[in-house]
């Protein structure tokens, strides 16, 4: 039984991790052919361009359709107010944090330290395209303009205007939801243009090792092994903060929502989810698993059953970590300053939106990236940078995404119930098991 247990689990391992073990070869050989190759290796270049090129003609038609159909679609949501209101508070609260641990880290700790980014810089901005190192160009009310709307409907279909471009897709679901029955035709076409985009995203993976090893090769034949160096470093540190966030402020979370004791159920339950999540490398995959340790743990049943698949989409303080690195990442490596608070205000907010709201949007990975890229100006081959972020730290990152929403459940049970909530449910399921043995 345990072998069939063993064997039926290294199988989903291996399913699941396929693709980011492929994009990890496909980086690791296009570096190996551009330290063998050197220069020469910029004969791979327009390979990596055409992978560019496609990803960049989808990105649109991504947003639009993915935004759109994910607010139009949704239910009407039976939960009472304050479980809600509750689940806000938190989801944001953590976060916050989760971002904040970041930044400082990042503040600390410098991941492309003795880096030669000014060639980086160079090879990324070869086709023409300058990148803004003037924060202080406009005022925050001329930015907060610029940076949410744009002068004419056109301008919202570029890929240059990534956020603008979310805000109207935002307003247009939830037009389209408020319709209601007179617009099922609209929701039915959103609905399907958002499955044909991703299922044009799904053919194209096909060609991303090719396209992404290739441009590797060209920047590491450029470079050297420079830039692998900072993407070790990037995940050393995540990796740290990974764990220091998973075992302490985890810990924190569960001793708010119930105290020593809350912390003893937490760590008695969260082993499955945290397997299941590493081994699925899936928030949606681990649902189940962490429905029934929410449970076990006490949390009542309605509250789990809300804030275990809202936090799925919601909720991910791991994606937050990595929305900062990313950015502070990019800021480094084209010599951008960040260092001022408003900037880093800024950085937080970014990465909040790619970390816990793009991930309620179907492609939500790749269309935060380009919110990155779009809010800060930097030139569109900086995608594939941070790509290999997304993908090198995918592991640790839905652990965090997934598991914390079973810490969630706990405080978000304190909010609604009081303080006792897991001493009154310890009380209900002994009497509960007291009637069934009678």
């Amino acid at each position: 039984m345990a072998t069939n247990l063993l064997q039926i689990g290294m199988k989903n391992f291996i399913k699941n991790y396929t693709m980011s073990f492929v994009l990890i070869l496909s980086v690791f050989i296009g570096g190996l052919l551009g330290v063998i190759l050197g220069p020469k290796a910029g004969i791979l270049e327009p390979f990596g361009q055409i992978y560019l090129n496609l990803i960049f003609t989808l990105i649109v038609p991504l947003v639009f359709f993915g935004v759109t159909s994910s607010i139009a679609n949704m239910g009407t949501m039976n939960r009472l107010g304050k479980i809600l209101i509750s689940i806000a508070v938190i989801f944001s609260f953590t976060a916050l944090i989760s971002g904040v641990l970041a930044l400082l880290s990042a503040l600390i700790y410098n991941p492309l330290q003795v880096i030669d980014t000014g060639a980086i810089q160079k090879i990324l901005t070869k086709a023409g395209e300058e990148v803004n190192t003037n924060t202080q160009e406009f005022s925050l009310a001329q930015q907060l303009v610029k940076t949410i709307t744009v002068g004419d409907f056109v301008e919202l279909f570029s890929r240059s205007n990534m956020l603008q471009l979310i805000v109207f897709s935002v307003i247009f679901g939830i037009a389209t939801a408020l319709a209601g029955d007179k617009a099922k035709s609209v929701k039915e076409l959103l609905s399907s243009g958002s499955a044909v985009i991703m299922k044009m995203i799904s053919i194209l993976m096909y060609y991303a090792p090719i396209g992404l090893g290739c441009y590797f090769a060209t920047i590491v034949g450029q470079l050297g092994t420079q830039i692998l160096e900072g993407y070790l470093k990037v995940f050393l540190l995540y990796l740290v903060l990974s764990i220091a966030y998973y075992f302490i402020f985890f810990s924190i979370y569960a001793y708010i929502g119930a105290g020593k004791e809350g912390v003893r159920a937490f760590w008695k339950n969260v082993i499955p989810p945290t397997v299941t999540a590493l081994a699925t490398c899936s928030s949606a995959a681990s649902i189940p698993i962490n429905l029934e340790a929410t449970k076990k743990i006490g949390v009542p049943e309605d509250i789990a059953e809300t804030v275990i698949p809202i936090g799925v989409n919601t909720h991910k303080d791991g994606s937050v970590i990595g929305g900062v690195l990313k950015v502070v990442f990019l800021f480094v490596l084209f010599g951008k300053e960040y260092h001022s608070f408003p900037m880093l205000l800024s950085i937080l907010t970014v990465s909040f939106l790619v970390g816990a709201v793009m991930g309620a949007i179907p492609g939500g990975g790749m269309i935060g990236e380009m919110l990155i890229i779009s809010v800060y100006g930097f030139p569109p081959e900086a995608l594939p940078v941070i790509a290999v972020i997304s993908t090198i730290i995918d592991a640790p990152a839905t652990v965090l995404n997934s598991t914390g929403n079973t810490v969630c459940a706990m405080i978000t049970a304190r909010f609604v119930d009081g303080k006792n909530w897991l001493t009154k449910a310890k009380e209900k399921n002994a009497g509960e098991r007291l009637q069934k043995s009678a």
